[in-house]
């Protein structure tokens, strides 16, 4: 497999870097030969739930607008993350988003992942349905490191805040089609304007996705498009702002995704070494049972904001509703043992959300924000298992049907403080979680209903503090530098599928971290740079290990990570822009006992010992323009279960391109995804079962039209 050795990248030098980077930066040492070059304008962001410069901000943090997003054909989460630095999608295991940041991996049995999604006030933190419409955006803002204190319980890695336009009186939309290879079709639309004039306004936007994938299933009679998959977005919602005081705005969503075969996984015998897995290979399915999996996800928001002077008060109301169900191949093949047998999920989940809170209007001085935050969660697992051959017996079925009952209450609160040239952050989120756990485990032969081989029920409450401190000083107008601690949190739980009756071998303990991060954001007048170190040490990290042939969660003791991460922007003469972001890491474990086997000091599973993204574009002034996306991730482990240990993926470097024409109201386009047809591995899992590897999607080209009115 052609792969890219990962460089090593020296903390001290990269430290050294920073400090250097404000001097010969400043607005003095760029003017000279620049007279052509764009200007850039400072930015408005909400990370802290109150208005203010992203200059001001003490912490690292990404912001995106509608019109990036579109000039880089970015239209899902997924392609965000390949944006910021140091985060990476593993996509072994089954359909769905891990995520992994920092070194902080997906959560399996929470189903979270350490970053959420936000938008219009509902929170996506499910590894199902992490793909919102971003078909309405005003700006994404990636808010990285713990936001508990304010976002809440979930939000251990980061947040992505998505912040949607806002309607004027006329009319505005836009209508966009995309065609590409392997059938690939893409529609997207938005249109807002006024009902009454001032009063009462209105928006609608949605997206359509299908394409027949690039996987192929040779066995007979089977479908031979593998992993067609087809999605659906519709986003719809009403403001009423009846004076200048108050707003009302009701937001409503519905997401549809149907999925077949895992897109680019090829499996294999148990204790498969990585080695033995090809994208060529993969590109050829061979099962006996045809899988499909649906998602359908349905939420509903209203926010209402009352403006009293120098005091803001806000409420956000959430409803949401996710299933899940899904059939698979039991053994991702053709052995005659397994002939149409099945592994089987399906899920519920119910989730009512409250936050009300006050906060200060004035976007300069003393500002502060306070708030309660209610939620209750509902979710029902099951069926959930599978059917195996236990020769000469027949073929049995192992089944889990369980549900969880979660409810959270929460106090938080933040000030900021001036003085002089400094600001000064204090905030903090007392938390209560409670659980109520049932599950009841099955075994019995396909077919025949019968009493439960187990069963266990429990309840357990979670209280936390999470405070949040930061301290950053203006160094002049244009150049900021900030210190910050804040605490992480991801809730514990318990497996779905039990591994026993007992209360000890399946609950699990949160996990909680300790940040601290330095950094320093500079803005001049064609230049943007924002650098960072940060420093993590993580207790009681979720582990998925297998049992056997049955994962589960547990805790690995204490882990660590240590990197850094520089984004920036540079317009060096007018039409051009170039920009990078990069991230290195060191992510390992300190104390991790697995029972039979040690891993302190190893690596982290999940996590790239570097990304890299640097890109170029060019806009010409009669409308043609062009942009190239290169993206280097560097070293990724990945852990082998079947040997105790860790399988190696040296990294890899892809690249994009796009090119275009905008005349009058349209923008028309044409681009290609890995354009040199890297083949790179993207998630590896093992057991003494089974094996399974997954791979990047190979060279794709498309073509695309967009209308604006």
């Amino acid at each position: 497999m052609p792969a890219t050795r990962s460089p090593r990248f020296p903390l001290n030098a990269i430290a050294a870097a920073i400090l250097a980077m404000a001097p010969a930066c400043s607005p003095a040492a760029d003017a000279g030969g620049q007279a052509d070059a764009a200007t850039l304008s400072p930015v408005t962001v909400t990370a802290n739930k109150i208005e203010q410069d992203v200059q001001s901000v003490p912490q690292s943090i990404t912001v995106i607008d509608g019109a990036t997003l579109e000039e880089r054909g970015i239209n899902k989460v997924a392609d965000l993350l390949g944006e910021i630095p140091n985060m990476y999608s593993n996509a072994a295991g089954g359909h769905g988003m891990g995520i992994s940041f920092r070194g902080l991996n997906a959560s399996m049995f929470t189903n979270n992942n350490p970053i959420v999604v936000y938008i219009d006030g509902v929170a996506y933190s499910s590894r199902y349905g992490f793909d919102p419409s971003l078909a309405n955006v005003e700006r994404i803002e990636v808010l990285r490191g713990p936001q508990g204190s304010l976002y809440g319980k979930d939000a251990i890695g980061a947040v992505i805040n998505i912040v949607t336009k806002k309607p004027e009186n006329d009319w505005h939309g836009t209508a966009g089609v995309e065609i590409a290879e392997d059938d690939g079709r893409l529609g997207t639309f938005n249109a807002s304007g006024a009902l009454v004039k001032d009063a009462l306004y209105a928006g609608i936007n949605g997206q359509y996705g299908s394409s027949d994938g690039w996987i192929e299933n040779t066995w007979p009679g089977m479908k031979k498009d593998a992993s067609a998959h087809d999605n659906d977005k519709l986003s719809a919602y009403l403001l009423w702002t009846p004076n200048t005081a108050l707003s009302a705005k009701l937001a409503l969503s519905q997401e549809r995704y149907t999925a077949r075969w895992y897109e680019g996984t090829q499996a294999g015998p148990g204790g498969s070494p990585l080695g033995f897995f090809k994208r060529d290979a993969a590109e050829k399915a061979s099962y006996d049972v045809a899988p499909k999996e649906k998602g359908d996800t349905d939420a509903q928001s209203l926010l209402l904001t009352y403006r009293m002077g120098a005091v803001t008060l806000d409420s956000v109301t959430t409803h949401k509703t996710f299933t899940l169900d899904g059939i698979y191949d039991a053994d991702f093949g053709v052995n005659p043992l397994y002939a149409g047998l099945t592994q089987f999920n399906h899920s519920e989940t119910e989730t009512w959300s409250q936050e009300i809170r006050l906060s200060s209007s004035a976007t300069t001085g003393l500002r502060w924000v306070a708030g309660v935050y209610f939620e209750k969660e509902s979710h029902d697992q099951g069926p959930y298992g599978m059917q195996m051959p236990v020769p000469p017996l027949g073929n049995f079925e192992m089944n889990a049907d369980s549900t969880t009952d979660t409810q959270t209450h929460a106090l938080f609160g933040q000030i900021i403080y001036p003085f002089g040239k400094a600001e000064l952050t204090l905030g903090g989120r007392y938390q209560s979680i409670e659980k109520e756990f049932q599950v009841d485990t099955y075994y019995l032969p396909v077919g025949m209903a019968g009493p439960a081989m187990y069963g266990m029920e429990d309840t357990k409450r979670w209280n936390q503090f999470l405070p949040r401190a930061a301290l950053s000083y203006a160094i002049d107008p244009r150049w900021t530098a900030y210190v910050s601690y804040s605490k992480g949190y991801m809730p514990g739980g318990y497996n779905y599928f039990s591994s026993s009756g007992a209360v000890a071998d399946n609950r699990f303990k949160p996990q909680i971290s300790d940040n601290y991060e330095i950094g320093i954001r500079g803005r001049g007048e064609h230049l943007t740079v924002a650098a960072n170190l940060f420093h993590m040490d993580i207790e009681d990290v979720h582990i998925y290990k297998a049992v056997g042939a049955l994962y589960t969660t547990s805790n690995a003791r204490k882990a660590h990570s240590t990197g850094a991460e520089v984004e920036l922007t540079w317009h060096p003469v007018r039409n051009w822009e170039l920009g990078g972001a990069l991230g290195v890491i060191d992510a390992k474990y300190k104390s991790y006992d697995a029972g039979t086997h040690d891993f302190d000091g190893k690596k982290i599973e999940n996590t790239p010992s570097h990304t890299l993204r640097l890109s170029a574009a060019w806009l010409s002034p009669g409308g043609a323009y062009a942009r190239v996306d290169v993206r280097n991730v560097g070293r990724v482990m990945f852990y082998d279960d079947a040997v105790k240990g860790f399988a190696r993926e040296d990294g890899y470097t892809t690249v994009d391109l796009k090119a275009g024409y905008r005349f009058a109201d349209w923008d028309l386009y044409a681009y290609v995804h890995n354009a040199t047809d890297e083949e790179y591995t993207s998630g590896f899992m093992s057991n003494y079962a089974i094996t399974m590897a997954s791979f990047g999607a190979p060279r794709k080209i498309g073509v695309g039209a967009r209308y604006s009115f």
